[in-house]
């Protein structure tokens, strides 16, 4: 267990300009947002599941600090992936200076790279592969539709990993949410390792009903809802946002959605907070500085807001360190 008031204390002491200081004054900023009634809704683009995040993000859930979280199809499996085949995965430290035929030499041994670490097809991918198969399947039988995380909640539940475990499953932030319930939004999982699958079972009908699985659009909906239903009376729901992309595009959106389309008169994010090494520029979404959000109905002039321009992988844990040390 990391000493967390220790980092805490490092930070303050250490941490008081450009971006350092910036991440604490993100980190205390959210420390007010959830002692002021808030919630805290996280994003997780880029392979932050294979980069181990679950080893902090986890504790943040089981402590009630996350209270939903949007992600990419990958970082939905790859936390599964880690929690059953960690003991398989290779490092390469070198990776930079792989030559194309050694990255073929990897693709023969079936190891799919992620900068330095190789994910092992058959340990890892082949052996989810089985479980969801049975998930999906049991569910068409019964007329049943779930969507994408909803059927690792089904197999987590029902120990159907346990047997697989090659680390300790409190450093697996899946198996936190599920245990919390917590609702998971997972936009565009279709180009995920899993969806590729899903897709090639529907193409040769061992899935019948494409809809199976439940879609995007469904997704968007369920967070209308879920988001109306949280903010509703004092409530305010903060957008922790690492890295870029879909995963924070998704759901950023369903306030302007709400208001714009649905005349609903929601409540704007109350917090906003980005990891990102995506540089400020023209046209650039990832790189684009909060303020522009307010012209998308998205944030107003007085939510707190902050721009970490670092690696989300060393940033990330730094903050949800400094918050569960408080």
């Amino acid at each position: 267990m990391m000493n967390t008031k220790s980092i805490r204390e490092f930070m303050n002491h250490h941490y008081r300009h450009f971006n350092a200081a910036t991440v604490v004054d993100a980190a205390k900023a959210y420390e007010n947002h959830l002692a002021g009634g808030g919630k805290m809704f996280v994003t997780l683009a880029g392979a932050m599941s294979t980069a181990e995040l679950g080893i902090s993000l986890a504790e943040m859930i089981r402590q009630d600090k996350i209270h939903g979280i949007s992600c990419t199809g990958a970082n939905l499996e790859e936390d599964i992936y880690n929690l059953v085949a960690h003991n398989h995965y290779e490092r390469i430290p070198n990776y930079r200076d792989l030559t194309p035929e050694m990255e073929l030499d990897l693709l023969k041994r079936n190891l799919n790279r992620v900068t330095d670490t190789c994910i092992p097809e058959e340990e890892a991918m082949r052996k989810i592969w089985r479980i969801m198969e049975e998930e999906w399947l049991e569910a068409e039988s019964k007329g049943e539709r779930c969507f994408p995380h909803e059927y690792f909640y089904r197999a987590i539940k029902k120990g159907k990993f346990v047997q697989h475990y090659q680390i300790d499953p409190k450093n697996s932030w899946m198996v936190a949410a599920a245990e919390k319930n917590i609702p998971i939004y997972v936009p565009g999982w279709e180009d995920s390792t899993l969806g590729n699958m899903y897709a090639s079972y529907c193409l040769e009908k061992r899935v019948k009903n494409v809809h199976t699985v439940r879609s995007g659009i469904e997704y968007m909906m369920h967070l209308a809802d879920w988001y109306t239903e949280t903010t509703s009376g004092k409530c305010s729901l903060g957008f922790f946002q690492i890295g870029g992309g879909i995963a924070g595009d998704f759901p950023i959106c369903v306030v302007p959605m709400l208001e714009k389309d649905l005349s609903r008169n929601p409540k704007l994010w109350g917090y906003f907070c980005q990891i990102s090494d995506s540089t400020t520029s023209y046209g650039s979404y990832s790189g684009a500085v909060p303020n522009e959000k307010i012209t998308w109905a998205k944030l107003g002039v007085d939510t707190p807001k902050y721009v970490i321009e670092s690696d989300a992988t060393i940033v990330a844990p730094l903050i949800f360190a400094y918050v569960l040390g408080g």
